[in-house]
C-alpha cells in the first residue's frame, strides 16, 4: 500500500490523535517519550526516510542488473552478418570484416544447385538461395557453423572494380519497400510471403505442400505479376502479398484456375459452397482493390 509522504512542516500542523493514527497507518512504533507530539512526528520522518532509501536502492539495484543484462546480451549475440552480392551467383556473407561463408551456383548440378562453401569447402546443399541464405544465417546465430580460417576480406579483393551492392541480413519484411531491383531482392521477398503459406519455391515456379504447382510470381521493372498454374498468362499485382495470396486461393483441382475464374465460367453462385464463397469474396476483394 502506498501512503503520501509528510514534511516535518506539515507533521508539526496535526494533533497528537492524528500523528498516532498516521504512524499506526505505516507501522511506526516511536521510542521516547510517547505523550509528546514531536516524538511521532520525528518516527514517522525517520521511517519514511528509510522507505526511500529502499526504494532508491532497489531502483539502482535493478538499473544495475537491466544493464548487466544488456552487456551479456551484446557479448553473447553475434554481429549481423552483412551480405555482399558479387554477382547473381556468387554471394558473400560478413561478420565485422571477417569472411563467414559463401553461396554459389553449381551449373552443373541438376536440382540442387544453390552451394554453401566455407573454407573452399561444401557444407550444405539446396534447390533455393534463400535456403542456404537460411542455413548460413541460422547456424551462424547458434555458433555451429564452421569456422571460416581466412581472415582477409576476399569480397574487396575479387571484385575490385566491380559495383558491390550490400544487402540487409535476411530475411527481409515483405512489407519493406524494395532497396533495389536485384532478383536477389525479389526472390527475398517472394521467398518470405511463400512462407507465411508453406509454399515451396522451385526452379520453375511455387509449389504448395502436396507437389502441385500453383503458378509463378516475380517483379519486372517495380511491377509486381503473377502467373497463375501452369498457363503462361501473366497478370499484374499490387504488391507481393496479393500475389502471393491469389496463388495461395488456385483451385488446383481445376487445372490451375481459381475458383472465381470457375464460378464466371461454370458455377452459378447459389451452387458454391461456404468454403469457397468465402474464397471468392477474398478473390473479388483482391480483384477490385
Amino acid at each position: 500500500m502506498t501512503h503520501p509522504t509528510y514534511t516535518q512542516q506539515a507533521l508539526s500542523r496535526y494533533n497528537l490523535p492524528c500523528l498516532k493514527r498516521i504512524a499506526a497507518e505505516r507501522g511506526v512504533t516511536p521510542t521516547g517519550d510517547k505523550r509528546a507530539a514531536q516524538t511521532w512526528v520525528n518516527a514517522i520522518i525517520t521511517h519514511q526516510s528509510t522507505q526511500l532509501q529502499k526504494i532508491d536502492n532497489q531502483a539502482a539495484a535493478q538499473a544495475e542488473l537491466d544493464n548487466y543484462i544488456v552487456n551479456q546480451a551484446q557479448a553473447v549475440a553475434p554481429e549481423p552478418l552483412r551480405i555482399v552480392e558479387i554477382s547473381f551467383a556468387h554471394h558473400e556473407y560478413y561478420a565485422d570484416d571477417k569472411l563467414v561463408a559463401s553461396i554459389s551456383h553449381d551449373d552443373n548440378h541438376l536440382t540442387q544447385r544453390w552451394v554453401v562453401m566455407v573454407n573452399d569447402k561444401e557444407v550444405f546443399r539446396a534447390n533455393t538461395l534463400m535456403r542456404c541464405d537460411r542455413f548460413i544465417c541460422t547456424y551462424y546465430k547458434d555458433g555451429s557453423l564452421p569456422v571460416q580460417e581466412k581472415a582477409e576480406v576476399q569480397g574487396s579483393r575479387g571484385a575490385e572494380g566491380k559495383n558491390l551492392q550490400q544487402l540487409s541480413p535476411l530475411p527481409l519484411c515483405a512489407s519493406a519497400p524494395m532497396l533495389s531491383s536485384t532478383e536477389n531482392q525479389i526472390m527475398a521477398h517472394i521467398f518470405n510471403e511463400c512462407q507465411n503459406y508453406g509454399f515451396e519455391i522451385l526452379d520453375d515456379g511455387i509449389y504448395n505442400n502436396k507437389g502441385v504447382k500453383l503458378g509463378q510470381v516475380g517483379c519486372t521493372d517495380g511491377n509486381w505479376w503473377i502467373i497463375q498454374g501452369c498457363s503462361d498468362q501473366q497478370q499484374y499485382s499490387n504488391s507481393v502479398y496479393d500475389a502471393v495470396r491469389s496463388l495461395s486461393m488456385v483451385d488446383v483441382s481445376t487445372d490451375g484456375k481459381s475458383i472465381f475464374d470457375e464460378y464466371i465460367l461454370d458455377q452459378p453462385l447459389e451452387q458454391l459452397t461456404g468454403n469457397k464463397l468465402q474464397r471468392l469474396l477474398e478473390r473479388a476483394e483482391l480483384v477490385t482493390a
